[in-house]
């Protein structure tokens, strides 16, 4: 029998998490030092949910998501922690076994659909490349079901645009393609890694939303990677904020939005456009740059860019802790909200410390 029909089933019964990621850590060898984009990332994704993970670029966001697929490079690459999806060690398997469940069990978005499709090969056999491997479908059952899911993602005139190549859609219908060859094979977790990137604001949230009805349709548990929680809302069950490497925020959607403590969420969220504000009204940015991360400074990596810097902060580093509401936890000294934060703000304006959010 073929390995591949040994793709390994999990039960969807068991009461586990989906995907279990503990302590992952992902730094890069380089001329110039060991550049730490990933440190120390831990968390746990139930099936059927949606976990949000938001931050600038250069967060660590991408590279987290290409450690739980397994996608690094074999060389220059330290890795440490453990990545459990079901039953399966990814971090432990080998290459063979995670070949069999990319696009079966777990299937990935990227950013760039033009880059993301072959460019000398028809939309048609893309699609049906992976259905006839993991489900060992006949040529006309694969054709079949490519027409299924290319009119389902909203493709019009699947029949025929199957006999396309991707330069010949648009960048909106490539994203949608490229969806339509990640859920092919019903995969149990789908990764969108900013899967908006250069379309425009309707055609975004047309994206989005058809990722979101996807997923509640086929029960699919995802990790949406995006760098504007302004998106997340209605869309995500959780939210994990990442700065530098680390998770400096988690919590459910709604307490995040209602009852944020890290000064960095509060200066992302202010920097996301607003309709209701008015035309020509400036935009929010968050002043400076993330730290170098082959060169990461002591205390919060946010202090040089906080408004809310003290001392302490630039001395001691924060560790995640437990906020008043239920699975809330956030990494800061002085947190947004709260009596100790009122007051470090208050200090920094009467000494002229500038805010770290100006306006452009």
């Amino acid at each position: 029998m073929s390995p591949k029909r040994h793709v390994r089933e999990m039960d969807d019964l068991d009461d586990r998490p989906l995907l279990q990621v503990e302590g992952v850590k992902t730094y890069f060898q380089t001329a110039h030092g060991l550049v730490k984009s990933v440190d120390g990332v831990s968390f746990n994704l139930e099936r059927g949910r949606t976990l949000a993970i938001v931050g600038e670029s250069g967060s660590g966001k991408s590279v987290l998501s290409q450690s739980i697929m397994g996608l690094l490079p074999m060389h220059g690459v330290v890795r440490e922690g453990r990545v459990r999806f079901g039953d399966v060690e990814l971090t432990k398997a080998s290459v063979n076994e995670l070949r069999e469940l990319w696009g079966a069990q777990i299937s990935m978005i990227f950013q760039d659909p033009a880059t993301a499709l072959n460019p000398v090969v028809r939309v048609g056999r893309q699609v049906t490349e992976s259905l006839r491997y993991h489900l060992a479908m006949s040529r006309s059952d694969a054709q079949e079901t490519a027409i299924a899911l290319l009119r389902s993602v909203g493709l019009p005139e699947p029949e025929v645009r199957l006999r396309w190549y991707p330069h010949q859609f648009s960048g909106g219908m490539q994203q949608r393609i490229v969806i339509a060859v990640a859920i092919a094979c019903g995969p149990k977790l789908l990764l969108a890694d900013e899967p908006t990137t250069g379309l425009d604001v309707t055609v975004s949230a047309q994206i989005l939303d058809l990722i979101n009805r996807l997923q509640q349709e086929r029960y699919m548990s995802v990790i949406l990677v995006t760098h504007d929680l302004g998106v997340v809302t209605g869309r995500a069950d959780d939210v994990l904020v990442m700065y530098a490497g680390k998770i400096v925020e988690r919590a459910p959607t709604a307490v995040l939005f209602r009852d944020m403590r890290m000064p960095y969420t509060e200066a992302l969220l202010r920097s996301a456009p607003r309709l209701s504000n008015p035309a020509h009204t400036r935009l929010h940015a968050i002043s400076g740059s993330p730290p170098n991360p082959a060169a990461l400074p002591p205390g919060c990596r946010f202090a040089a860019r906080c408004p809310y810097v003290q001392p302490k902060c630039i001395a001691e580093e924060p560790t995640l802790r437990d906020a008043d509401s239920p699975n809330h936890q956030y990494a800061c000294w002085y947190p947004v909200g709260t009596p100790e934060g009122r007051q470090a703000l208050e200090d920094n304006l009467a000494k002229g410390v500038p805010a770290a959010t100006g306006v452009i």
